[in-house]
């Protein structure tokens, strides 16, 4: 990771969540990556069983904090040049985002999806003090 540095601005893919953050550390492989805004929220249910609603864990899934730290693969992480978004305003957009895309699929992994984004509603709105549309 030659281009890359401490302190650029990069986007960065966290298991199936992508952020806008700054780099804050580099090791061979790995960069550690501050969160400043959300672009795409996690998705829901299992990793290893994409799309599948008979798992034994259906895992609900957060986006990552606000100046929240994490190790991503270098290969995740692209630089990023333009406007970052305030954190809270990347939320809202990147959670209602996924619930309008989910509600279009009328699956029955898109409703399960659903009733978890429901359950971690509440937790971002009190956290941020913001309002999501349910």
């Amino acid at each position: 990771m030659t281009t890359l540095q401490i302190g650029d601005h990069v986007t960065a893919i966290y298991k199936t969540g992508k952020y806008i953050g700054e780099i804050t550390n580099t090791r061979p492989g790995t960069v550690l990556v501050k969160v400043l805004a959300v672009m795409k929220h996690p998705r829901q249910g299992d990793l290893h069983n994409p799309n599948e609603v008979d798992v034994p864990l259906f895992h609900e899934r957060k986006a990552l904090a606000f100046r929240e730290q994490t190790n991503i693969p270098e290969k995740m992480v692209k630089p990023f040049d333009g406007d970052i978004p305030e954190y809270k305003e990347s939320l809202i957009t990147a959670f209602q985002s996924l619930q309008e895309q989910l509600r279009a699929e009328e699956t029955p992994f898109a409703t399960r999806s659903l009733e978890t984004l429901a359950a971690i509603q509440p937790e971002y709105e009190r956290m941020y003090k913001i309002v999501l549309q349910s």
